[in-house]
């Protein structure tokens, strides 16, 4: 035995020893003044088993301990925000590398009586489960909800929540400790109007994230109109019923407090309707521009002029208007590099009657509407599509089109008895060479359901490398749908985390090479879909499975900055600190982590 015992204690330190001179040995990023390279360890963890079979999005909503009723208030007076729904996010509030979900909730009108309706904040429990932890989070407030943005504006490490609501907006400071305190009166960003979609950028590239609020129309119960359909009973008014509402920019001063710019910036239009905001760099010159897609006034497109205003090229860059020259209902709207341009490319929903809209960045300042060609437009023309973003669902590499979609007149069919009220999403396959398939009836029944779908986001809550969603629906349940067998192609996961950027690397655009000749630019942002945020961690899909696949990443940070990082293993999630380097990495476990039984609620069911 003591032989036994001195063999394993020899082995022991030659393990210890080796390891540390392997670590030792580990390059470390070397910082230059603009660039730096840095090369990680090359090692990785074996390849877990791969899933097979076809790629199916099921329902897990009721087995993961979701039960949110979303309550517009409705009650036979046909109020206009009745209309619109809330949104939703992923988010990680509590940094335990988990995505978390929130799904924002109205409320009943004074004059109605029934019981309070709260947004809800659903904590990952790691085994394919939620527990709501509402109630001692902080976040049980009533309001009249509409949208979410989810950033940290001082940078102290945690993500703060900033709600839309009708009426005064809220935003919620993250204590660190799993409570929120409502800190908006403080932080001067309670703004009266009617807001739906905002997002969290750095407009100066100052380090300090500022806030882009989109409001819509001048609306209150007292300034309510009355329309119809049949010229018997009221129905929903259309938007041109109602003055537009100027969108609000707030920037942030560093100390807890935002200063409202919008009319120094540019940015103030009272003929505004905007129901959708997307960040994107879409001249590539360092420096955030804003889309707003406006409801049935012209789209927006700010370009950031550098010395803190903007200027609207939206009629200049052919994104204001339809090919026939007037302004369509835009509603959600994304931002992204679709056909391996490198250029980031504009999705926006519209109204029944009018499809989709594709602008294809031609990157001279111009975009060509190319739904019709590639195959998105004529499919979608039946539809009305609130949320919408690109997102890459089978992990070859080509960003493919998720669209939430439902009327907002309940009573629709009186009038267009072909539209229907409740629409199945539609999801477009992205086959290259700027080409789309509608491959809903593909991917499960779950999919095909109809519902009165507005918000949306995806994020990978179960941590196996593929992305899930998550969908609301007006006055309806909340769906949670897990992408099952999604990831048996190669991918990487990239966490970013500023030093002298914004710690949330909002903005930061990330180009991906792998030795395959396979190229992608993503950028970290918030916004887009509609009134709803997707998780901020990027996912590279790398396409199949090959021997020896390496990936390069070449990060610009906002700011300037730059470092690249070469022969980086596939299959891991990373995390990359601005000046440090890769600080942590974890390997993607393929086989989805099984729904157990729903944790108890820590607070009353949502309505």
């Amino acid at each position: 035995m003591r032989i036994i015992s001195l063999l394993l204690l020899t082995s022991l330190f030659i393990f210890l020893f080796g390891a540390c001179k392997q670590a030792q040995n580990t390059p470390v990023a070397q910082q230059a003044p603009e660039t730096a390279t840095a090369t990680p360890s090359p090692s990785a963890s074996p390849t877990p088993p791969r899933p097979s079979g076809p790629i199916e999005y099921t329902d897990v909503t009721a087995q993961s301990g979701i039960h949110f009723k979303h309550n517009s208030g409705a009650f036979g007076k046909k109020y206009l925000p009745e209309t619109i729904g809330a949104g939703c996010a992923f988010l990680d509030y509590d940094n335990d590398g988990w995505q978390d979900i929130l799904l924002v909730n109205s409320m009943n009108w004074p004059e109605q009586k029934g019981p309070k309706s709260y947004l809800a904040l659903y904590h990952n429990n790691r085994d394919g489960t939620f527990t709501n932890v509402t109630a001692q989070s902080g976040l049980g407030i009533e309001m009249y909800g509409i949208g979410v943005a989810v950033g940290d504006y001082d940078n102290d490490g945690n993500e703060d929540i900033y709600i839309t609501c009708v009426g005064p907006n809220h935003l919620f400071h993250n204590l660190g400790n799993g409570k929120f305190a409502d800190v908006t009166a403080r932080a001067g960003v309670g703004d009266p109007g009617f807001s739906t979609s905002a997002v969290w950028f750095d407009y100066d590239n100052d380090g300090r994230l500022d806030l882009f609020v989109g409001n819509y129309v001048e609306w209150s119960t007292d300034k309510d109109i009355y329309c119809t359909l049949d010229n018997k009973n009221k129905s929903y008014c259309t938007p041109q019923t109602y003055k537009g509402q100027s969108a609000t920019l707030y920037h942030n001063r560093g100390n807890g407090t935002f200063e409202n710019v919008s009319q120094k910036a540019g940015i103030a239009d009272p003929s505004g309707k905007t129901l959708g905001v997307a960040l994107l760099d879409y001249d590539g010159d360092g420096w955030l521009d804003l889309f707003v897609a406006n409801d049935t006034e012209p789209n927006k497109l700010y370009h950031n002029n550098k010395n803190g205003t903007f200027t609207d090229d939206g009629i200049a860059a052919g994104v204001a208007f339809s090919a026939s020259g007037t302004p369509r209902a835009g509603m959600g709207v994304d931002a992204a590099d679709y056909d391996g341009s490198g250029r980031p490319s504009i999705i926006i929903g519209n109204f029944t009657n009018e499809s989709m809209a594709l602008y294809h960045n031609d990157g001279s300042g111009l975009f060509t509407d190319e739904a019709p060609s590639s195959g998105i437009g004529k499919l979608s023309a039946q539809s009305l599509t609130f949320a919408t973003f690109f997102f890459d669902y089978d992990l070859d590499g080509l960003l493919d089109i998720f669209a939430a979609n439902g009327h907002v007149s309940d009573d629709i069919a009186v009038v267009q008895p072909n539209v229907k009220y409740a629409q199945p999403p539609h999801v477009f396959h992205n086959k290259g060479k700027k080409k789309f398939e509608e491959v809903t009836s593909k991917l499960g029944k779950a999919m095909q359901r109809a519902i009165v779908g507005r918000g949306a986001a995806y994020g990978d809550f179960d941590n196996d490398g593929d992305l899930d969603l998550l969908i609301t629906s007006n006055n309806g349940p909340a769906r949670l749908l897990r992408n099952d067998n999604g990831n048996q192609n190669d991918l990487l996961r990239v966490k970013l985390v500023g030093s002298k950027a914004n710690r949330d690397a909002i903005g930061a655009s990330v180009t991906m090479r792998s030795s395959k000749g396979a190229k992608l630019v993503e950028m970290v942002r918030t916004g887009s879909s509609y009134a709803s945020q997707s998780e901020l961690p990027l996912t590279f899909g790398l396409g199949k499975p090959e021997e020896g696949l390496t990936v390069s990443l070449e990060v610009s940070w906002p700011g300037g900055q730059k470092e690249t990082f070469q022969n980086l293993k596939p299959n891991q999630s990373i995390t990359i600190q601005e000046g440090k380097g890769v600080t942590a990495s974890t390997p993607i476990v393929f086989v989805p982590v099984p729904a157990s039984s729903p944790s108890p609620s820590a607070s009353p069911t949502a309505h």
